[in-house]
């Protein structure tokens, strides 16, 4: 009798799981571009759907009449949004269908974490680092000027198997950091301010605050404020240009690649105007490993060009590889269509360049003309890298360009 009961009052608890475990909407996403295996960033509004909180809620992606549970994460600002990743087929089916349901989640995925450490903001999967944000200051080797100093940087990025893929302070050029974005020809207050070349003693660029960061199983990701100093006449320093920048890492589900998306937004410190003039570079620049020279890197853009011709012609994306520590790593570089003078004229190091052939690649926005930032404005540049390890052709960058920027089909079905 005892054990009759006890299995009524389970049948009677398990079917109230199941009811209170009910579908709030099926969603269904068409990757029109195939991803080459790589994974599609995607979000929805969660407010639209439900207003239960993200902690009642679970994600299954519906393959073959079986439910897989999908890490997700919820970003809180004016509205939930709710982020996963999908991955596309390389043949077949680009589409995917997914059941948002109100169950609290049973099984815990592992986080991009972001750790603070030495004034350096790491951000890591695992025991495996991929960036590092520098804040602290950092200067030069002794002997050498200590105008060269310089904070709010990347450095080191490191590709997925461990190979650090920028340098900083290499002696041909030591106010290069990594991946940065200084303007380095302006007009600001009836002076031309260099805040590139830092031993011309006109400006630079500092670390201001660390705004946010954000772990998750989705993402991570780090927001800091930059300032533009300019080193006035008069021995004054005066802020002309804020720059927030925001850092997202898509969590790795493979040991060949990850997603970076850097978002820079720009506005006057001041009531004076900033216009950036023409010049043959400026903005986000990359000084690359240096083991990388002539004879082991190559540079492909999407216009087809190569490294001897990529220099000053436009294009949506570049791809920067070559041999490292006895295998082969890179990043595709990929500049958003919203952003300035899109597609973006290049800078790129010529073969010759310090008799070796480093590398050195730059989107150049201002490269063939000038960019006013007005007061009372807001202005974003958006970029996306794909760092890898292997090799990369034209198609998978073009394929991986194309799913940043095309808008994803998503039909939310209640």
């Amino acid at each position: 009798m005892n054990k009759i009961k006890f299995l009524l009052i389970s049948f009677f608890l398990f079917c109230t799981l199941e009811i209170l475990a009910q579908k709030l909407a099926t969603i269904e996403i068409d990757i029109s571009e195939s991803s080459f295996g790589f994974e599609v960033p995607v979000n929805i509004n969660l407010d639209e759907i439900t207003i239960l909180p993200d902690s009642a809620l679970s994600l299954f992606e519906i393959q073959d009449n079986h439910k897989m549970s999908v890490p997700f994460q919820v970003n809180n600002r004016e509205s939930r949004i709710l982020h996963w990743s999908v991955k596309a087929n390389k043949y077949g089916n680009r589409n995917h269908t997914y059941e948002l349901i109100n169950k609290k989640v049973e099984k815990r995925f592992e986080i991009i974490s972001a750790e603070t450490k030495d004034g350096q903001l790491i951000l890591k999967a695992g025991n495996r680092n991929l960036l590092a944000y520098q804040f602290r200051t950092i200067y030069p080797p002794y002997g050498v000027d200590t105008v060269y100093k310089r904070s709010g940087f990347i450095h080191p990025l490191w590709s997925p198997h461990g190979q650090v893929l920028t340098q900083i302070q290499p002696e041909d050029h030591y106010h290069h950091y990594g991946i940065w974005n200084p303007w380095t020809h302006v007009l600001f207050e009836g002076d031309t301010v260099d805040f590139w070349n830092l031993n011309q003693k006109q400006g630079t660029v500092k670390f201001v605050n660390l705004v946010s960061t954000i772990e998750g199983p989705v993402y991570s990701e780090y927001t800091t404020l930059h300032k533009h100093v300019v080193f006035k006449k008069s021995g004054e320093e005066k802020t002309a240009l804020n720059e927030k920048q925001t850092v997202r890492i898509y969590k790795p589900n493979s040991p060949d690649y990850y997603i970076t998306d850097i978002t820079i937004e720009l506005n006057c410190a001041s009531t004076s105007p900033f216009k950036i003039l023409e010049y043959r570079y400026a903005g986000l620049g990359w000084r690359a490993t240096e083991q990388w020279n002539k004879n082991n890197s190559e540079i492909l853009s999407s216009e087809n060009k190569t490294r001897k011709g990529a220099d000053g012609t436009r294009a949506r994306w570049i791809i920067a590889q070559g041999e490292i520590d006895n295998d082969y790593a890179g990043i595709v570089l990929m500049s958003h269509p919203d952003n300035y003078n899109h597609p973006e004229p290049l800078r790129i190091w010529p073969e010759d360049q310090n008799g070796r052939g480093d590398v050195f690649v730059n989107f150049s926005p201002t490269k063939n003309m000038d960019w006013e930032i007005v007061p009372g404005k807001n202005y974003t540049l958006k970029y996306r890298l794909l760092v890898f390890n292997g090799h990369c052709t034209k198609e998978k960058a073009e394929s991986a360009w194309r799913n940043y920027t095309d808008e994803v089909k998503i039909n939310i079905i209640k």
